[in-house]
């Protein structure tokens, strides 16, 4: 933009309402090397008391408009006029002009001094011999004469000037016209127009991050930033500054909306505002009451005005730059957070009568926003009408799948102190049903709590809402024996209303929770289908059809898969759909802990797609944890781990929710040696400890006793594993027990405890025969592998292990496969024949192939540990040591990827079947060669030269 052709002139004229950059383009414009070969004058038209000049000459030049006075100012070189600037004539909405306020006469001669000095400099610029740039900021504030100069200075100007205005044009005195008047451009002058909108959310998002770190930005943060902001810069920056209070806790929507509105808007705000002649000001009140972009008409209607009067006052607000015009003929503030500014200046008696015209201009639109009219009616001091609007809007929101916002108006309204008791009741089940669904717990349990506790309830009140509370914490937090208590005194309480019954009880059979025995589940799932075919209510049927599809899922069911194609996907009941979706979701979870992965991944999308249709947010965050469940059996592990940790901080750490998300972190974890990670989600509190779902249960003690074994604990691995077995057997739902079993019957075995570990897997064998389930054939081969290899079987343990290994391929499940491809060759080695060792190697050798490519580095590790250790495998190498210089050794790089985990030097040791002396060399030998300074450095660097 510096580069003009010839003498021609190059003009922009850069455009942009206040805050949305314009300063900062002008200054980085004057850091273009191109602007330093140039004379530069810089003109800032200041708002009230000075105009600044800033001379540069071209650099080893002399200035060419003359000795350049060097007082103290921006970059040194500025020349300062105090005093304020003779406002601009203004047009009233009949074109008539307003006279400027008489300003005092010492205030008048500084700004005649300080005009001066502008038009001396512009008038030796267009003298001045050379190349030169000039800009003059916000020039919608220059004074007539000032203006004058810049347009004679631009109709003739000296050869290859480039000129650069900046400008309000909300603030222009002759809309159009930002020198007020045409300028008679040469006919080679290139002008151009530069229009500064907001900045898009995206940007808006990197400079929210860039100003607070990743971590502070929470979901919906900056979309509700950008929203409040309209995305100016300016108001952005000073919002960002007032919420960065150096806390560490992620900020969230309200955070924003508890900021209030920037110093420099409001005062921006109040002086436009005050611009406007008195007798039109009630629009802007009105558009402040609204709070956002309004017809004319209803502007008028707020205001109290006739259509005609209404409009010459918009026209009145929009000269003085408070108002603008957006789409289809609707007026608002250009930042949302200004009409907040305005109505904030209202006094209180002017504010409830707006807002009181406002609630009946609003109640004759179609559709009512009834969230909106229900604002309006409390500011009007309308009680009764306010909450009576709060529910229909809950209702609303509900109908259209969004139960978070229902969910939050409700909880603004519930925290009010002032509501009678007959209305809490009613807002409080509206909130239910939609936490519920939504699964949004702390304020929300705190409420319904609250509720359910009041003796004045009637009975069946006190059912709905216990009932509610309960399904609200096993979404939640899970069903545990509280919960369980809370439901089976629902069901109760709800004796005459047998919809609600039904729920409570379909919720009773889940088998997933733990408590009574499967029988005792499936006796409350036939009085759920009693009551809800009593009931006659759809979406109740259809809750409680999803329920025992789910069921007989869980238990391996041969009829389940039928059930669950019979759940009417094009049923038009709403509710009914929202079940539906539930249905689908959870017949996905089920097939996982089946093994069914093929039929999970052809419902994943269908379920998806069902939950995101209906607003079954609780269904839709189920399907997407399941499938990191599913990424993990099938070995799709490369970028899991992110995709877990992003999950588990979008729904909360310490949410149910993310209760699969640690269960893949921690199998990632230990894969790759990092125990104190597995420790710290297994065993810590976090929602694997706190879950007590069963099948989770088991998996996680699986883990435990994984890492106990890895240790040379038996004994604490037999213990946990006998903790585990008795939890799945008091609940009888033996399909769960396919993760644990193997790692249990090893741990029993090992420990000593072989009649109890065959009992467990006769036990297991019994409890899923004729079941429609596939992951227990793998899982009982690889049980029997076990206990032929701790019996020094190691013939048939290997072939036992390579039936394991076959059937998980077949399922998918590689992880697993490649460590039963690990026990074949470990007991084929162990066989002795020269038959047996070659099989064995292949096996151990494929198996680490598999485990490297999964990134699970601590077992490929123990995998070529366990190669390297067998004698008839180490003679047929080739003889000598190879040499590797500054590289590190195979062995070397094993080590430093162990020791980056966070595993001990004798943890290393007993992995990879070596000294902890020759560890402790290996790791002193990689931190050298690899330049690292801590172990914590090794694992990326060792990683990274391989």
């Amino acid at each position: 933009m510096l580069t003009s052709q010839g003498s021609a002139l190059g003009l922009a004229l850069v455009a942009g309402r206040a805050g949305t950059g314009k300063s900062r383009l002008v200054g980085r414009l004057l850091e273009l090397p191109d602007a330093r070969g140039r004379s530069v004058l810089v003109v800032s038209f200041t708002a009230g008391e000075s105009v600044l000049l800033n001379r540069l000459p071209a650099a080893g030049t002399a200035h060419p408009l003359g000795e350049e006075r060097r007082l103290p100012g921006r970059r040194g070189q500025l020349a300062r006029s105090a005093g304020e600037r003779v406002p601009p004539a203004r047009r009233g909405p009949g074109g008539e002009a307003r006279a400027a306020a008489p300003e005092k006469s010492a205030d008048a001669a500084r700004a005649t001094a300080g005009s001066r000095d502008v038009l001396t400099a512009l008038g030796a610029l267009a003298h001045s011999g050379g190349p030169a740039l000039l800009v003059a900021e916000d020039v919608h504030r220059a004074d007539p004469a000032a203006r004058a100069a810049l347009r004679q200075l631009l109709t003739r100007p000296p050869a290859a000037l480039t000129a650069v205005l900046t400008y309000r044009p909300e603030e222009l005195p002759e809309r159009g016209l930002p020198l007020g008047a045409p300028v008679d451009y040469p006919p080679e002058a290139a002008v151009i127009r530069l229009d500064l909108g907001p900045l898009t959310e995206e940007a808006l998002a990197a400079h929210a991050v860039e100003v607070l770190g990743e971590q502070r930005c929470a979901p919906g943060f900056t979309a509700r930033l950008h929203e409040r902001t309209g995305g100016v810069a300016q108001v952005a920056a000073d919002l960002l500054r007032a919420l960065d209070d150096g806390g560490r806790d992620p900020l969230g929507p309200a955070d924003v909306d508890a900021a209030g509105v920037p110093v420099r808007l409001a005062e921006l705000t109040a002086g436009r505002t005050g611009a406007v002649p008195e007798e039109y000001r009630p629009v802007v009140w009105a558009a402040g009451v609204l709070g956002e972009p309004a017809p004319a008409q209803e502007l008028a209607a707020v205001a109290g005005m006739e259509l005609p009067r209404g409009r010459e006052a918009l026209l009145a607000a929009e000269t003085a730059g408070v108002l603008c015009e957006f789409d289809r003929g609707r007026y608002g503030f250009d930042v949302p957070l200004a009409a907040l500014a305005v109505h904030e200046l209202l006094p209180g008696t002017v504010r409830e009568d707006l807002h009181r015209r406002a609630a009946k201009v609003l109640g004759r639109r179609q559709p009512v926003p009834w969230a909106r009219l229900a604002r309006h009616h409390r500011h009007s001091g309308r009680t009764r009408d306010w909450l009576r609007a709060v529910e229909r809007a809950a209702e609303q929101f509900a109908a259209g799948g969004r139960h978070l916002e229902a969910i939050a108006l409700l909880d603004r309204t519930l925290a009010a102190p002032e509501i009678p008791q007959q209305h809490r009741v009613k807002l409080a089940l509206l909130l239910a049903r939609s936490a519920v669904v939504a699964l949004r717990t702390d304020e929300t349990v705190g409420v319904m709590r609250h509720i359910v506790d009041d003796v004045d309830l009637p009975v069946e009140v006190r059912g709905e809402m216990r009932l509610d509370l309960a399904l609200l914490l096993s979404n939640t937090v899970g069903l545990g024996e509280g919960g369980r208590a809370e439901l089976t005194q629902a069901a109760e309480e709800l004796e005459s209303r047998p919809d609600l019954a039904a729920r409570a009880m379909s919720a009773l059979a889940m088998p997933y929770w733990p408590g009574p025995p499967l029988a005792e589940n499936l006796r409350w799932l036939r009085r759920a289908e009693e009551a809800a075919e009593e009931s006659g209510n759809l979406a109740v049927q259809m809750a409680v059809a999803a329920n025992r599809a789910t069921v007989m899922l869980n238990i391996g069911h041969p009829d389940a898969w039928q059930l669950v194609d019979r759940l009417p996907r094009d049923i038009e009941e709403l509710a009914a759909r929202q079940q539906v979706a539930r249905g689908v979701v959870n017949a996905i979870d089920s097939a996982f802990w089946l093994g069914e992965y093929d039929r999970a991944a052809e419902l994943l999308a269908e379920g998806r797609e069902l939950s995101e249709r209906t607003g079954a947010m609780g269904a839709h965050r189920t399907g997407r944890s399941t499938e990191l469940l599913l990424l993990l059996a099938t070995g799709h592990w490369q970028g899991l781990g992110e995709s877990a940790n992003a999950y588990a901080a979008e729904v909360g750490e310490t949410h149910l929710a993310a209760v699969d998300a640690d269960f893949v972190r921690a199998v990632l974890a230990l894969a790759k040696g990092d125990w104190s990670r597995v420790t710290e989600l297994t065993s810590g509190n976090g929602p694997l400890t706190r879950s007590p779902a069963v099948p989770l249960d088991a998996a996680s003690a699986m883990l435990r006793i994984r890492l106990a074994l890895a240790k040379r604990e038996t004994e604490a691995a037999a213990e946990e594993a006998r903790g585990a077995w008795e939890r799945l057997r008091r609940k009888g739902v033996w399909a769960w027990a396919a993760d644990l079993a193997p790692w249990a019957v090893e741990a029993l075995a090992a420990a000593g405890h072989r009649e109890t570990a065959d009992t467990w897997v006769a036990e297991f064998a019994a409890g899923v025969e004729g079941l429609l389930v596939r992951i227990p054939r793998a899982s009982l081969a690889r049980c029997r592998a076990a206990l032929a290899e701790n019996a020094e079987e190691h013939g048939r343990a290997a072939a036992l292990y390579r039936e394991a290994a076959a059937a998980y391929e077949e399922l998918p499940r590689p992880y697993e496969a490649a460590l039963a491809h690990e026990g074949a060759g470990r007991c084929a080695l162990a066989v002795g024949s020269a038959a047996e060792t070659d099989r064995g190697v292949d096996e151990l050798t494929g198996a680490a192939k598999v485990l490297d490519d999964l990134g699970a580095v601590w077992d490929a590790a123990r995998v070529r540990a366990t190669l390297r250790s067998n004698h008839q495998v180490a003679d047929r190498r080739p003889p000598g040591r190879p040499g590797y210089g500054g590289q590190l050794s195979p062995r070397e790089r094993e080590v430093a990827v162990l020791a980056g985990t966070g595993l001990t030097n004798r943890e290393i040791a007993e992995t990879l079947h070596l000294s902890s002396r020759t560890v402790e060399q290996h790791v002193a030998r990689a931190l050298r060669k690899l330049g690292a300074h801590s172990r914590q450095d090794l694992a990326a660097a060792g990683e990274a030269e391989e």
